[in-house]
């Protein structure tokens, strides 16, 4: 059995993967793997998922040149969920131009905007 068969994949053969900060332990992102895109990923050290929305492979900052660096990869107890540890390249995971997908707390019954744009998005992708 390859460790890949140690994954629950769902329906779509995906599985729900976490991008946390190996040095401060903040959730950058939440994304979907299948199974390429976790062997690319364990096989290159660089995080590479799958885009539900584009229907293929990614690699994260292979257009903005974000990388993820990944330190430690690891499974939860259910087998369907991954969590890395990754090292941010640029300091930016999501594609507003801010450290992490998480930029919203709420509070007071609202959504607020809470983290600041890092770099303008115009500037990172081009297309």
């Amino acid at each position: 059995m390859s460790w890949l068969d140690e994954v629950k994949w769902d329906d779509k053969g995906l599985v729900t993967a976490i991008a946390q900060d190996a040095a401060s332990g903040r959730v950058l992102m939440v994304a979907w793997m299948n199974r390429e895109s976790l062997q690319l990923t364990a096989d290159t050290g660089i995080a590479h998922y799958w885009s539900r929305s584009r229907q293929k492979l990614w690699k994260k900052g292979e257009e903005s040149g974000h990388l993820q660096t990944v330190k430690e990869l690891r499974l939860d107890c259910d087998g369907d969920v991954i969590v890395m540890q990754i090292e941010q390249m640029g300091g930016i995971a999501c594609h507003t131009g801010r450290q992490s997908c998480f930029y919203r707390r709420f509070e007071n019954g609202a959504w607020l905007t809470v983290d600041a744009v890092l770099k303008d998005p115009h500037s990172i992708y081009h297309g």
